[in-house]
């Protein structure tokens, strides 16, 4: 998809469509107000007669506007203007390309970088642009028989008032285009079928990105992790006849190849039965989605490879699948980790914490400036914050703060939950340093206090993304992709 900037008159571009923002106030932001004026007030009369109410999210396609060079108009209501912040924006554009895309056209143009179209800077409209055309273009049909029409869009053109914000236009266009991919990454691997996407697939695809990208890429298998005592991994992979991966991809973008790396960690259970802990049968489908982490971190990795920051990252990938086979972990097994800390297993279906423990340890050995894990790891994350937000615990103050505050610009928002020593008892085991489960008060926090003893040599976060990782059947979201991106971005130097 290419998104060139026009600083040209609206009224003059020859396009196929042209997305216009509408606000219920009537006063039509500068590029709108052209296209209405060489229109012959065509805007203004439809609203007039009541014949569009631009209401947040509502579209009304003009197939002929007279006057204008463009073959149609799409407007797109944007409700009232003290109003339209960030979610409202983005809710705009997902419905216009919602519609823009069943059209006929190549080549169309959007009139919403005005600056009074909305929150923010012309840098951050057109990212939020870009992404969203990337995310309303992904298509999974690969396993119907009857495939959707394709997407004819290649084109879409930011219209900009002032010249001056061009160059802002065109760097915002490409750090929305490189997340958009990341987040259709991401997605893809969390719709694939468990039969699909095992650990092996995962370590396929990340040497296909290494490869593609100039990462560098060691994939270690089972016969490496017992070598160097993952013995946490393996516990959780042993029911299972897809053998286990622990997946590292290596970003240098510093100047200085040996700075210290941003250590992103996915939890990659590419599908949860619950082991012996068996789940119920409902909805266990989506426990496919249980790599979400992972798919994030390989999504993240691919739009760092896209936009080059000046800054080294280093992705880990620890994946297994938790089945029931007669050889699986059993309530009550104690497992030896890689930090030498033993567990006690009081539930296999707890095992993400597992397998983010030994990668966690694994971390250690970068010296990283920060550690931030991703994991769909808690049912009780989702009875606390629903599907809106993903939940952050740290044992640093600056690096959540950081995170938050990416969350924030990136609108793939988290919330912070207290990491404090006093939940830590209720990990006591009378038969090893810990047990993998705290009981159901604080069901998040105890999953991160168990997660936190595993790094407590440098500063990391937790990203709980069990809510917002997919969306049921609509399937995976690409969340949190932009968070991570943005965090990223903001540590690299400009």
């Amino acid at each position: 998809m290419e998104f060139p900037v026009l600083t040209a008159n609206p009224a003059r571009s020859e396009t196929d469509c042209i997305i216009v923002p509408v606000f219920k106030d009537g006063d039509l932001p500068p590029a709108s107000e052209r296209l209405d004026d060489a229109s012959e007030r065509l805007i203004t009369q439809l609203m007039e007669r009541g014949d569009f109410d631009p209401v947040t999210a509502s579209t009304q396609l003009v197939p002929f506007a007279p006057g204008l060079n463009t073959a149609r108009l799409l407007l797109v209501g944007c409700g009232e203007t003290g109003e339209f912040n960030e979610g409202a924006f983005r809710k705009v554009l997902d419905a216009a390309f919602g519609v823009l895309l069943s059209l006929p056209v190549e080549n169309a143009a959007i009139a919403m970088l005005d600056r009074e179209n909305g929150p923010h800077d012309v840098v951050w409209k057109a990212r939020m642009i870009a992404e969203a055309t990337l995310r309303a273009t992904y298509r999974f049909d690969r396993f119907k028989s009857k495939k959707r029409p394709p997407i004819t869009l290649t084109r879409l053109s930011l219209m900009v008032s002032d010249a001056n914000e061009a160059a802002g236009a065109e760097a915002g266009a490409r750090i929305g285009a490189g997340i958009g991919a990341g987040i259709n990454l991401a997605r893809e691997l969390g719709n694939l079928p468990g039969n699909v996407c095992t650990p092996r697939y995962l370590a396929d695809e990340a040497e296909k990105l290494g490869a593609e990208n100039d990462l560098k890429v060691t994939i270690h298998d089972e016969k490496a992790l017992e070598a160097m005592g993952a013995g946490a991994i393996l516990a959780v992979g042993q029911g299972s006849t897809e053998p286990s991966r622990l997946i590292v991809m290596e970003y240098k973008g510093a100047a200085d190849p040996e700075e210290a790396p941003h250590v992103l960690v996915g939890k990659g259970i590419t599908f949860d039965s619950g082991g012996i802990s068996l789940k119920g049968g409902a909805n266990m489908d989506e426990m496919k989605f249980d790599m979400g982490g992972a798919a994030s971190v390989m999504g993240t990795m691919k739009a760092i490879t896209a936009l080059k920051p000046n800054i080294n990252v280093v992705a880990i990938i620890a994946s297994a699948e938790n089945m029931p086979d007669a050889s699986a972990l059993k309530p009550g097994d104690i497992i030896t980790t890689l930090k030498g800390l033993t567990v006690e297993v009081l539930n296999t279906d707890a095992e993400g914490r597992l397998v983010l423990c030994d990668a966690l340890t694994y971390a250690e050995r970068y010296q990283p400036a920060s550690v931030v894990d991703i994991a769909t790891l808690t049912g009780a994350c989702i009875v606390a914050l629903g599907h809106q937000t993903s939940a952050l615990l740290s044992n640093d103050d600056v690096l959540a703060q950081q995170l938050l505050e990416a969350g924030n610009i990136a609108w793939d928002r988290a919330w912070q939950l207290p990491l404090w020593d006093e939940y830590q008892s209720q990990l006591d085991s009378e038969y090893a340093d810990m047990a993998n489960i705290g009981g159901r008060p604080a069901g998040t926090i105890t999953a991160a206090c168990f997660l936190s003893r595993f790094a407590k040599g440098y500063p990391w976060a937790h990203l709980d993304v069990a809510g917002t990782a997919w969306d049921g059947k609509k399937g995976g979201t690409g969340r949190p992709v932009g968070l991570l991106s943005e965090y990223l971005l903001s540590r690299a130097p400009r």
